[in-house]
């Protein structure tokens, strides 16, 4: 009987290698300059001609190859960054799989020079189709020099689904970026069809790379970070304040290690992050570097290593969170010092915090009609009015609020904007979304303290789950009851559901237990319920509050000014909808010419 089963070809084998690791010129690029890297250069010249497609050529000063190393890099598998299982999961390279220059070799033409330091002559190979043809020894700088000729010339079937050059150029440029933002160390240039597009000097630190790659403009609003967990966990870089966003996650730039990567529990934490700060469908600003125990996370889940896996993902995934919003903690514009000695401390103002005593005759009135506009008295737990029901708070006897140091109230706009001068800067102040932030953060503080409260159903509710879905349930019992859910098993796949948090009454609770179990299967905690909990707070704080084309009254103005910058996320509403916008000095001399 013919065998059917056959060992192919080392040519293909190659070739369907390079068919995982090798996409388009972009990934050439990443590839080469990863191993150019680990080689220890500190010196990156990256030469491309249309797109990529016709040439790739990328200049090192490393540490350069010997004769008989040149010739085993060409080999699968061969490579200097592992030796043992072991160290497969202690890696501290960016690559290891020795499989990035036979595969490339393998669908283009390729030439390798190199000389280490303490040769006299280096080494020249030229490899067509991934079998090489010439060998020779002749002079050259220490370093690594590879050029990739003719990309996909043997296998047009590849070659056709490559775009344009200014296309392709746009990927491999993306990814000259991301590897020099992560080394401000290394000095990087790239060419395209002989023009300089990027050159990027050694800098010393983070935010002097960010500013020559992303701009002085952007890099102005972003925010360094750095935050350790305790556990091994350390989280630093750049964060951008929430005013500066994008439609897409095209400027969001993650990196686990040292490696750029697109992981979904990272992006997914830093989300979260932002959260109740950006308006749906828009995406932060940030260049931010997890550290953590190499044993911790497995980059070999990927040829082309862009996901990783975390051991502990909810660990790393809530650490994440955390740091990014106690970093946005400080970013509120209005986050300043009080005026007055005897001011109540910041966290401890709110908007129904009525003084007792006043500095002069008439202010108390318009605070307590400020009070009335702001249904949030003590006297009243819940009454109904013509745009919402109103939500009591109880209030807090203490000092009058006072405006913020340097900052001076000019007025009021078109009966919605509160305009002030804070320095040299004018402000405009949405007063509408700034009083929505401030019922929203007491609202959700309310409920923190007092905990969620549980709904008894009438008639319990039985749903039915995956088998997915019921292991992630049985694992998870403590949190749902924590969460206002109490489950009791009712055999096979379904579950009875006899509570559900009071807050989300009228709810269906089948969908919203099952959104759960999905967001915990994905990252181990799951915050949809928190979401939801925020959802109905944002209701509730946008019907109870200041509403546009409502005329107020100077002393209403200042309070509403003080407690805004009382809260800890100021500068925008709870949709993410900005509150603040502040116009420099030099911006208006500028408009009227004066600069």
């Amino acid at each position: 009987m013919t065998p059917r089963i056959r060992i192919l070809p080392e040519q293909l084998a190659n070739q369907i290698a390079a068919g995982e690791v090798v996409e388009r010129p972009a990934s050439v690029v990443k590839e080469l300059l990863e191993n150019a890297i680990d080689a220890g250069a500190s010196d990156l010249l990256v030469e491309v001609e249309q797109g990529g497609k016709r040439l790739i050529r990328i200049t090192d000063n490393g540490c350069g190859m010997g004769k008989d190393d040149l010739f085993l890099a060409l080999e699968r598998h061969a490579t200097s960054k592992i030796t043992t299982a072991a160290e497969l999961f202690a890696l501290q390279t960016l690559g290891f799989r020795g499989e990035a220059l036979p595969s490339i070799a393998s669908v283009s033409r390729l030439r390798l020079t190199s000389r280490p330091p303490g040769q006299e002559l280096g080494w020249q190979l030229y490899a067509e189709g991934g079998t090489v043809r010439q060998a020779e020894a002749l002079g050259t700088a220490t370093g690594t020099v590879v050029e990739v000729r003719d990309l996909f010339f043997n296998t047009p079937g590849r070659r056709k689904f490559l775009r344009s050059d200014d296309t392709e150029f746009g990927h491999l440029a993306d990814v000259v970026m991301r590897l020099a933002l992560a080394r401000p160390d290394i000095q990087v240039r790239l060419t395209h069809n002989g023009r300089t597009h990027l050159e990027a000097y050694r800098h010393q630190r983070l935010e002097e790379r960010a500013t020559a790659l992303l701009g002085r403009s952007l890099t102005a609003d972003l925010l360094p970070v750095e935050a350790e967990s305790g556990n091994g966990e350390l989280l630093t870089g750049l964060l951008g304040v929430p005013a500066v966003n994008r439609s897409t996650s095209s400027h969001l730039y993650t990196y686990v290690n040292g490696r750029f990567v697109r992981d979904r529990v990272v992006q997914h934490a830093i989300l979260e992050g932002y959260r109740t700060l950006l308006e749906k469908r828009r995406f932060p600003v940030a260049v931010l570097f997890l550290d953590l125990p190499p044993a911790m996370v497995d980059v070999n889940v990927h040829p082309t290593k862009h996901e990783v896996r975390f051991r502990e993902q909810h660990r790393v995934h809530d650490f994440v969170a955390a740091a990014v919003r106690s970093r946005l903690l400080g970013s509120a514009l209005l986050a300043v010092e009080k005026t007055s000695e005897v001011a109540a401390p910041r966290s401890t103002l709110a908007a129904a915090e009525l003084p007792t005593t006043v500095p002069s005759s008439g202010v108390q009135e318009a605070l307590a009609a400020y009070g009335e506009r702001l249904p949030l008295t003590a006297s009243t737990v819940w009454r109904g009015s013509g745009k919402g029901t109103a939500l009591a708070l109880p209030a807090t006897a203490g000092p009058s609020p006072l405006l913020p140091a340097d900052w001076r109230l000019i007025g009021q706009y078109l009966s919605s904007y509160l305009v002030c001068q804070a320095g040299d800067d004018l402000v405009l102040v949405d007063q509408h979304a700034a009083h929505e932030r401030i019922g929203f953060e007491k609202l959700r503080r309310q409920l923190r303290a007092a905990g969620i409260e549980k709904q008894c159903l009438l008639l319990p509710v039985v749903i039915e789950c995956d088998h997915r879905q019921t292991a992630v349930i049985k694992e998870h019992l403590a949190d749902f009851a924590r969460l206002g859910f109490e489950l009791e098993p009712f055999g096979g796949r379904t579950f009875t559901v006899l509570t559900q948090p009071q807050l989300l009454a009228g709810a269906d609770p089948e969908q919203l237990i099952l959104d759960l179990a999905e967001e915990l299967a994905q990252i181990g905690r799951g915050n949809s319920l928190d979401v939801a909990l925020d959802q109905v707070l944002m209701r509730v704080a946008c019907h109870a509050t200041i509403r546009a084309n409502q005329a107020l009254a100077r002393p209403e103005m200042e309070a509403l000014l003080a407690e805004l910058a009382a809260i800890d996320y100021g500068s925008h509403c709870p949709h993410g909808r900005p509150v603040i916008r502040k116009l420099g000095r030099s911006e208006i001399e500028r408009f009227f010419h004066r600069s």
